[in-house]
């Protein structure tokens, strides 16, 4: 669905008030009132407030694949395919934090009546580019060939989230403020550690 930029700027308001307030705790009045525009508007573009949800995610991760398809072409081995691949899905996440903070919380939620369909159509095509990918690590004699390629992905997320969901212990413990130190470090530090993790997850196999 091709977005104008009333569309794209009334998502990233409810974008920021769903991640803020939760999606129980914001209204589709709040949102109006906050991209300056009429209830009848919010109704026009997106129909009710779980359908705006489901367009704000499939705004905020489409265009994955292709960026990915992108990355997996690059030349080198292997291992400097892992790299890339996971530079690209930390900036990306960290980038779009937002969305995933509202959607951890929604797609946990068993009374929420919104779809994930797309979302979960959208996660399974990325799955199989990591899958693809190690597999042919795998043909090649690069990775070992009993790991567990479902769970390469939730290292990646998981150690990703436990950092900046606790960020504020973690900026004490590395004495550091502010969110461009934060960014640094996440694209730096963070990225390079989770790097080789998965790293030696697919040299060395399941224990």
């Amino acid at each position: 669905m091709e977005l104008n930029e009333k569309q794209v700027h009334i998502l990233k308001v409810a974008e920021k008030l769903f991640a803020e307030n939760g999606f129980d705790g914001t209204s589709v009045r709040q949102i109006a009132k906050e991209a300056g525009i009429n209830i009848a508007m919010i109704s026009y573009y997106f129909g009710s407030k779980e359908k705006m949800l489901d367009a704000l995610l499939f705004h905020r991760f489409a265009g994955f694949r292709k960026e990915m398809d992108k990355v997996m072409s690059e030349e080198g081995g292997y291992h400097e395919k892992i790299d890339h691949m996971i530079a690209f899905m930390i900036r990306r996440i960290h980038d779009n934090r937002r969305a995933y903070k509202v959607v951890n919380f929604e797609y946990s939620n068993p009374v929420r009546q919104v779809s994930f369909e797309r979302y979960i159509s959208q996660k399974i095509e990325n799955y199989k580019l990591v899958e693809t990918l190690i597999r042919n690590g795998q043909e090649a004699g690069v990775f070992a060939s009993d790991i567990n390629i479902a769970l390469i992905i939730p290292t990646v997320l998981g150690t990703y989230f436990h950092f900046y969901y606790n960020k504020k212990f973690f900026l004490a413990l590395l004495q550091i403020s502010g969110e461009d130190a934060i960014d640094d470090y996440v694209y730096t530090t963070l990225t390079a550690h989770i790097q080789q993790t998965v790293k030696a997850l697919l040299s060395s196999g399941s224990p």
